[in-house]
């Protein structure tokens, strides 16, 4: 017995054995099967699964904007009750009746919604700050009334050319944000610290971040939603009270060293490159403004975060390639990016732009959509926070649009792109057409036309702006120290800005550059169909088998549905079935009812008349009854 319970169970191993080399043969020859397809198997782990899309921050953004962007709308009183309900709201959520006996899990819904609400309660409370500081108090009551005052003021931003002539009819007028101080009008001397915005001549063109002025003018309220109290119309030159400081004095010495030495480039490199490289477009041309307005090129006349993605980008792999570790490249990266701000003029649309810059190069590089699409929740959640007026800066707006679209769809689509084409050019085509994709709904509200060439006028460019912005900014802190080679790298970028100006001349020159477009909701509902369409074409473009199989199945369903209605529609035999128009007006059908099947009742006297046949005898001749005479 022993033995036999010894033989059964060697039998029962050998075949458990050769089960499992069975089985071990049947997958080595499947995974060949696959490798000779070209369908290599996907190894099961963390590596093989696809990471999800974390969307548990963005109702806590969603609703801080919406409340930030009530705020500049509403009277202190009702924000003030805006606030209050959705504090009431948070907690309702978390002590809702049962909570102590069914303790909730510290990310399920209704805590992730408890502190959005406090966020946009926090947001709220901010904004009515705001507002009645800007409804209330001596300044309004100027603004109000459209007082002539005397006013000091620090220049909060870098001035702003406009397009427009204005009132008072001057060529050259230009906006510049500053920071109220003292203000004088009606024998009345009032402190404060309050947002203004400068309307002014040429004189105020070279105004510069830091400076404290005194100037003259006429007070008027701004528009409903703006974030400056009111807006002042100058009517003398800035008076200069004060230079800018240590840290701020910097900066500006750069900067103006670096447009007087692209002064000497000829042509449009002249006015382009300080405008790249720095934002100065104080020598800008303006028939090149307006045809990269038309070709929606105007980024590239700031500092945007397609700047700041360059030089953090270079940055690192400049770090990787010195054998640096990831966290050592990260702080020097960071380091080189917070130094780039410092020269350019830290704004805060700058620092806007580092900052969403920062977060699209990290989604894009590292592949992290999840990760990335939180970081600019934090982000925009912390800047609508700290200054909730940006949540109708459309500057804002198009920097985050743009930042979610390569977040969301930029890698996607470079996935798509890359099965085609080699992959830099896919990396290249899925930036900017991700990012105009989530843009123009937003665009057409400021500039209601459609830039037919805007796609194909900045891949165009993309080229030329990456030796243009690493360039130009490398020559920046050399113009001072080391001129001879600082002339030589502002020629090289030069020519390359004299390349993206002929892009832009070029493409503003074609005929339909720049067609009408609907304007308002209509125009903007109307472009993110558009956009919709265009991102379905790429993917349609990009998977033809797919998108075979998808048109033969939308076909097969369709017959489905229509064989299905015709059936339910169905009359028993012998009913009248009118087939085309209403009862009365079109051809019913009566079967059964002599030779006529179909007729037209258009008399009740004579109902039916006979279809002519063409080979029918004629009319048979009528003879008399019997017996007649």
């Amino acid at each position: 017995m022993p033995a036999a319970r010894a033989a059964d169970s060697s039998f029962r191993a050998g075949g458990a054995a050769r089960t499992a080399l069975a089985g071990l043969g049947n997958r080595v020859l499947e995974a060949l099967r696959r490798r000779r397809a070209g369908a290599m198997p996907v190894p099961p782990g963390p590596q093989g699964r696809r990471r999800r899309t974390d969307l548990r921050l963005v109702p806590a953004a969603l609703l801080a904007w919406g409340t930030a962007v009530a705020g500049g709308w509403l009277d202190p009183i009702a924000l003030a009750a805006l606030c209050a309900g959705l504090a009431a709201a948070a907690v309702a959520l978390l002590l809702r009746p049962g909570a102590r006996r069914r303790r909730p899990a510290p990310r399920s819904f209704r805590a992730t919604l408890a502190v959005a609400l406090f966020l946009s309660c926090a947001a709220g409370a901010h904004s009515a700050v705001a507002s009645a500081q800007r409804n209330d108090g001596a300044v309004a009551e100027a603004v109000a009334a459209g007082a002539s005052v005397v006013a000091e003021i620090d220049v909060a931003g870098m001035p702003r050319r406009l397009s427009a002539p204005g009132r008072s009819g001057l060529p050259d007028r230009w906006a510049v944000p500053v920071t109220l101080l003292v203000l004088v009008f009606d024998g009345r001397r009032v402190e404060a610290s309050v947002k203004l915005l400068v309307l002014g001549g040429d004189d105020w063109g070279h105004a510069a971040p830091g400076q404290r002025f005194r100037a003259t003018g006429r007070l008027r309220p701004a528009g409903a939603g703006e974030a400056e109290t009111g807006i002042l119309s100058a009517s003398s030159a800035p008076h200069r009270l004060r230079t800018a400081s240590g840290w701020e004095h910097v900066p500006a010495g750069l900067r103006s060293g670096f447009s007087a030495a692209a002064a000497g480039l000829p042509g449009d490199a002249r006015g382009l490159l300080p405008g790249m490289v720095t934002g100065d477009t104080g020598e800008l041309d303006l028939e090149l403004a307006a045809a990269m307005k038309t070709v929606g090129m105007t980024h590239l006349t700031a500092v945007s975060g397609a700047n700041c993605s360059l030089v953090l980008g270079v940055l690192l792999l400049a770090a990787r390639s010195l054998r640096l570790p990831r966290p050592a490249a990260s702080g020097l990266a960071v380091a080189g990016l917070g130094l780039f701000v410092l020269m350019v003029g830290p704004d805060a649309s700058v620092l806007r732009a580092a900052l969403m810059g920062s977060i699209g190069l990290w989604a894009l590089a590292f592949g992290r959509a999840g990760r990335g699409l939180s970081l600019l929740c934090v982000a925009a959640t912390g800047l609508l926070l700290a200054n909730p007026a940006l949540a109708t800066d459309f500057g804002f707006v198009l920097s985050v649009l743009a930042t979610l679209g390569i977040v969301v769809v930029g890698r996607p689509i470079m996935g798509w792109l890359a099965a085609v084409v080699p992959h830099w050019l896919a990396a290249g085509l899925a930036v900017p057409l991700s990012a105009q994709l989530f843009c123009s709904p937003v665009i057409v509200l400021l500039q209601p036309q459609f830039s037919s060439y805007a796609l194909p006028a900045n891949l165009a460019a993309a080229v030329l702006v990456p030796p243009v912005t690493v360039l130009g900014t490398a020559a920046v802190p050399l113009v001072p120290v080391v001129p001879a080679v600082s002339a030589v790298l502002i020629a090289v970028a030069g020519t390359f800005a004299a390349g993206v100006a002929g892009i832009a001349r070029c493409f503003a020159a074609l005929p339909g550059a720049s067609l009408p477009w609907p304007e308002g909701a209509l125009g903007s509902s109307s472009m993110a169909a558009l956009s919709g369409l265009t991102l379905t074409g790429v993917w349609l473009a990009t998977h033809p088998a797919a998108a075979v199989r998808l048109v033969l199945k939308m076909h097969d369903r369709t017959t489905l549905f229509l064989t299905r209605t015709l059936h339910r529609h169905e009359r028993p035999p012998g009913t009248v079935r009118t087939l085309k128009g209403p009862v009365g007006c079109g051809l019913e059908d009566r079967p059964r009812r002599g030779r006529l099947r179909f007729c037209k009742p258009t008399s009740r006297r004579k109902h039916e008349w006979l279809l002519p046949r063409p080979n029918a005898p004629g009319p048979r001749r009528r003879r008399p009854p019997p017996g007649a005479t």
